[in-house]
C-alpha cells in the first residue's frame, strides 16, 4: 500500500514515525473540524492515539472474527437442507449436456388453464360424472 494514499497532502514523504504522531487530520478524509470533534469525543489528538482507542481495536476484533466465524449447527442444517433440496430440482441441478442427442420438446403439451381450472378440479369431476354414467350402464 502506497502510505501517500491515506494521508493529506501536507504529510506527504513523512516516515512513520512522524504520521504516527501526526495530529488527526494528517488523514485523508478528516477535517481539522473533524478532528475537533474526535478530540471532545474520544480525547484524542494523534494518529497514534486513534489506533490504540479501545473502540477502534475492538470493532477490528470483532469485525476479523466475524469473518470467520463458523457457521451455528442451526444455521448450517438449514443451509445444508437448502443446498440438498435444491440439488434434487430438476432439470435446474442438471449440467448442460453437451451431447449431440439432447432431446428437446418441441410443442409444449396441452395444459389445463389453472385459472379455471385450479388443480384439475373440471377434469376431476367430469371423469367422476362419466365414471358413475358407465357404472349405471353396466347394472
Amino acid at each position: 500500500m502506497n502510505i501517500d494514499t491515506v494521508v493529506d497532502k501536507k504529510h506527504l514523504g513523512k516516515c512513520f514515525k512522524e504520521l504516527a504522531d501526526a495530529p488527526l487530520s494528517a488523514l485523508r478524509g478528516v477535517s481539522e473540524d473533524d478532528a475537533r470533534a474526535l478530540q471532545q469525543a474520544f480525547n484524542i489528538r494523534t494518529v497514534r492515539e486513534l489506533a490504540n482507542l479501545n473502540f477502534i481495536k475492538w470493532a477490528v476484533a470483532i469485525t476479523t472474527l466475524a469473518d470467520e466465524e463458523q457457521m451455528q449447527p442451526a444455521e448450517k442444517a438449514k443451509e445444508e437442507l437448502l443446498d440438498d433440496a435444491v440439488e434434487m430440482t430438476f432439470p435446474a441441478s442438471d449440467p448442460i449436456s453437451v451431447d449431440s442427442g439432447i432431446t428437446r420438446i418441441e410443442v409444449a403439451p396441452d395444459k389445463v388453464d389453472a385459472q379455471a381450472d385450479h388443480q384439475h378440479a373440471g377434469k376431476v369431476e367430469e371423469s367422476t360424472e362419466s365414471g358413475k354414467e358407465k357404472e349405471a350402464a353396466a347394472q
